[in-house]
């Protein structure tokens, strides 16, 4: 295994010669936007001002096509919303317990869904802030026997079995109310000075703080059991929303390359990788704020292990500010690169960092992720596609379609709209992506009689229908007045009259997902289409210095004997 990691790392490092990704349609691309003191939002106390940065800050991250939103929801046993179990979080009205006039979640759910991007809400499971700070007092007073002093530190007993079930009563009641698209849990581990015997234990005022001399396997098996609980009220309750967590961005030695004792596994017991193996987590975001031999063989190794599952590795770019660290943008550009050439997605610690464009962070975003790319879908949790919209038209600049499940009065599902001079449109290519997790049946396209469009109806697992296609009007190449549509009944098909000016020596017939089925040279006015079985294909011309143009389609019925 670990020689396949090597050899993997050393193609994929030289690989970045080339320079030659293509853009995936499917990729996480998110950020860690940070409530606690206001360090990324809100940066004010009024409300109208916390709309307005919000709304800002969105904007920025829609342009630099980021598509996942993690906003810190639970922040040290307080919420930025009104919750019936916790007091409200000091960074919204500036007096901790004070209940602001709005709900800051809620608006943030809003404003990501109308740019079509996904809200995680981040969910901060095991400190609980300062002993004297106000959520820690709370929760000194409600639950005692639920948390521990360490230092000056508060934070939940994962060795008490009642704090799984209150951590995963946080959960539920962030799923029940809201139409979140997904709960990520962070620092679901032991901390790191969590004491190693029963004889270092602090016992804080009122506390029953008892540390247990448990085994390595025994504190994994803590953790995993509040994973456990959460899981199960969230997927009951709604099996779509995505649960993801953010381990150490090491998850044990490799035999090659070592962890240097900070690691998720082994240090502070977070077992993320079987979590995934087991089905507990759809996704993971390691904390992966490492460079060169300390990124690239521990991103191949989740990668290897990942179940078939999300990872997006965690981006350090904070380090690129000079009172953070010494990293150049480079250090950050090259990772990834990699993470794409692996088919993982990518996450920017801190929002700030980023938006504020520290040595170029931000443009270079903006064009490594120029393409759109929509959410992957959980394939794991649900097979069963939508259905493709209905009735699509154009009329005056404005695509309208008909909603398949108005009848029925389903609600959860968005639509993606895709555009191309070519038709049909290639909904398999990133490029032709022109609006994502539409909420509408609606939208303003260019009115220009030559662009195609096609639209797809995406359910909240992240499946996506087949395509509603819509011809408008315009060649599919320069050089035919028409797209050529033949129906044969397996006689040849006849072809139009070949442009003396086409550089075109050769067919080529593929499906229409653009799988090649058959090769041969442009000879003629006709098409030997005998071989092929009854369907629809189109057909692509290829110039002697590899220019290829699209011809048109034609589809094969034999009449039944």
């Amino acid at each position: 295994m670990i020689q396949k990691v090597f050899f993997t790392l050393i193609f994929l490092l030289l690989s970045l010669c080339s320079n030659a990704q293509v853009s995936p349609k499917t990729e996480i691309r998110a950020v860690w936007l940070t409530t606690i003191g206001g360090i990324d939002w809100p940066r004010s106390y009024q409300a109208a001002q916390q709309r307005k940065d919000l709304s800002q800050i969105l904007d920025q991250l829609k342009a630099a096509g980021i598509n996942t939103v993690l906003i810190q929801t639970r922040v040290r046993a307080t919420t930025i919303y009104p919750s019936a179990i916790e007091p409200w979080d000091g960074c919204i009205t500036g007096h901790p317990g004070r209940a602001a006039s709005y709900d800051p979640l809620q608006l943030a759910i809003e404003e990501c869904h109308k740019r079509g991007m996904q809200l995680h809400a981040w969910v901060v499971t095991i400190p609980i802030g300062k002993w004297n700070k106000y959520g820690c007092q709370q929760l000194q007073k409600k639950h005692p026997n639920l948390i521990c002093k360490i230092g000056e530190e508060g934070y939940m007993n994962p060795e008490v079995p009642q704090t799984a079930d209150y951590i995963a009563q946080c959960c539920r009641e962030i799923v029940e109310r809201y139409d979140i698209d997904g709960i990520h849990l962070d620092y679901i581990r032991y901390p790191e000075t969590w004491p190693r015997t029963a004889a270092k234990g602090r016992r804080g005022k009122g506390n029953t703080f008892t540390p247990q001399n448990l085994t390595a396997s025994a504190r994994r098996a803590n953790i995993t059991r509040i994973v456990q609980a959460i899981h199960r009220e969230v997927k009951s309750r709604k099996p779509w929303v995505m649960l993801s967590c953010s381990p150490i961005g090491k998850h044990d030695d490799l035999t090659r390359y070592r962890s240097g004792g900070w690691n998720a596994r082994s240090a502070v017991y977070q077992d993320a990788q079987q979590w995934l193996k087991d089905g507990l987590m759809d996704a993971l975001f390691p904390m992966m704020y490492f460079r060169d031999n300390h990124f690239f063989p521990f991103a191949i190794d989740w990668k290897e292990r990942s179940n078939g599952r999300f990872i997006v590795p965690g981006l350090g770019v904070y380090f690129l500010d000079p009172k953070e660290g010494k990293w150049s943008l480079s250090d950050v550009s090259r990772q990834m690169y990699v993470s794409r050439e692996l088919g993982l997605g990518h996450c920017y610690f801190r929002s700030k960092f980023f938006t504020d464009n520290v040595k170029g962070i931000y443009d270079f975003g903006q064009r490594f992720d120029a393409v759109p790319a929509l959410i992957p879908p959980m394939t794991w949790a649900s097979a069963q596609k939508p259905a493709m919209p209905d009735g699509i038209t154009l009329e005056q600049g404005r695509l309208t379609w008909s909603d398949p499940y108005q009848s029925q009065g389903l609600q959860y599902h968005v639509y993606n709209v895709y555009a191309s001079k070519d038709y049909p449109v290639d909904v398999t290519k990133a490029e032709n992506l022109m609006a994502t997790r539409l909420r509408t049946t609606s939208i303003h396209v260019p009115n220009d009689g030559l662009t195609n469009y096609a639209v797809t109806c995406q359910d909240r697992y992240g499946l996506e229908s087949a395509p509603r296609q819509l011809f408008v009007n315009g060649p599919s190449t320069p050089y035919l007045e028409k797209p050529l549509i033949a129906i044969s009944d397996g006689r040849p098909v006849q072809l139009p009259k070949k442009p003396s000016t086409l550089d075109a020596e050769y067919l080529i017939i593929e499906t229409l997902m653009g799988q090649q089925l058959q090769f041969a040279p442009y000879r003629g006015q006709t098409l030997d289409v005998s071989c092929l079985p009854d369907g629809m294909y189109q057909l692509r011309s290829l110039g002697s210095k590899g220019n290829t143009h699209r011809m048109g389609f034609f589809s094969i019925k034999r009449k039944k004997k």
